[in-house]
């Protein structure tokens, strides 16, 4: 399975083309999205790009920057030099989304980055982080006091950058999803390196919590289930991977989730009978055990990996 679809909003915000030429009553209500054509477009051509989202947004630039294909991202990084040499100039900008590339443009683990370090020291007030793809990808713990969400989406995940987020400072931060991915694709992460993010002190404001896209789904439900984080959570997210009937019963059996507002299990493998077991112990919780999968041949499998 794959990414098929763009988003058609990021941050609360309707995404608008920059080269729509429709201008938006308020060009700081939208979120802009630059997506080069040329899968071999030119470093030049992206720039541009960034000049005419300037041009259409206002003085202090985007308050939301949605980023598709900048260029041969196949093989090339994120080229982040270009906004951080920009920051002031972009010094509005509270969301940013790299890599919103649907699957016929790059595949989600051939997407290449670097350290988004200098990123974030660059825009000290941004409050949302969207990667798609984790190939190259690092971060530099460090304290990062504006940063409320961060999703990294990837077929994926190394153990190396969980670790690393779980090491930074996030005093404000309420929403942190994690694609784990497989194995194949540089997800070689277990339950013991979420231990510092399920513990909860790394993570004070922690609201939502999403480990998703999990090929190890049954493991993280064990843990999620005796984890202290648990208990602030309004919404928990295990959804898109191979969670089967064991790790549905982990859930069930650890600490309470009767205080969730909501349970994202869709994407699943557990038995007709368990997901309605699930459902019907969470009676004031909206339960999400749609899209039973059956389990192939080779076995289960998570909504992304190549």
């Amino acid at each position: 399975m794959t990414i098929n679809d763009h988003l058609a909003t990021f941050a609360g915000l309707p995404i608008v083309e920059v080269d729509d030429e429709q201008t938006p009553a308020d060009p700081a209500a939208v979120a802009w999205r630059i997506d080069m054509e040329d899968f071999e477009a030119d470093l030049s051509e992206f720039e541009a790009a960034l000049e005419k989202v300037l041009e259409r947004s206002g003085p202090t630039g985007p308050a939301a920057l949605v980023v598709g294909e900048w260029g041969s991202a196949y093989e090339s990084e994120f080229p982040a030099e270009l906004l951080i040499k920009n920051a002031s100039r972009f010094s509005g900008l509270r969301a940013l989304f790299i890599g919103e590339m649907t699957y016929e443009q790059c595949e989600i683990s051939w997407i290449n980055h670097n350290d988004i370090t200098p990123l974030l020291e660059a825009f000290p007030l941004l409050e949302r982080l969207w990667v798609r793809g984790s190939q190259g990808l690092e971060i530099t713990p460090g304290r990062y006091p504006a940063l409320r969400e961060l999703v990294l989406q990837s077929g994926g995940l190394p153990a190396s950058l969980i670790r690393a987020v779980s090491a930074c400072d996030l005093p404000s931060f309420e929403h942190l999803e994690l694609w784990l991915g497989v194995a194949t694709y540089g997800g070689d992460a277990r339950a013991d390196d979420l231990a510092t993010i399920l513990g909860g002190r790394a993570l004070p404001a922690l609201k939502h919590l999403g480990l998703v896209n999990a090929e190890i789904a049954d493991e993280v439900a064990a843990a999620v289930a005796a984890a202290p984080v648990v208990a602030r959570l309004s919404r928990l997210d295990l959804s898109m991977g191979t969670l089967g009937d064991a790790g549905a019963e982990s859930l069930l059996a650890g600490q309470p989730l009767t205080h969730l507002e909501t349970l994202d299990l869709h994407h699943h493998f557990m038995t007709a009978e368990m997901a309605q077991r699930v459902a019907d112990e969470l009676p004031g919780v909206t339960v999400d055990v749609s899209g039973r999968q059956s389990e192939e041949r080779w076995g289960r499998y998570t909504v992304c990996a190549e």
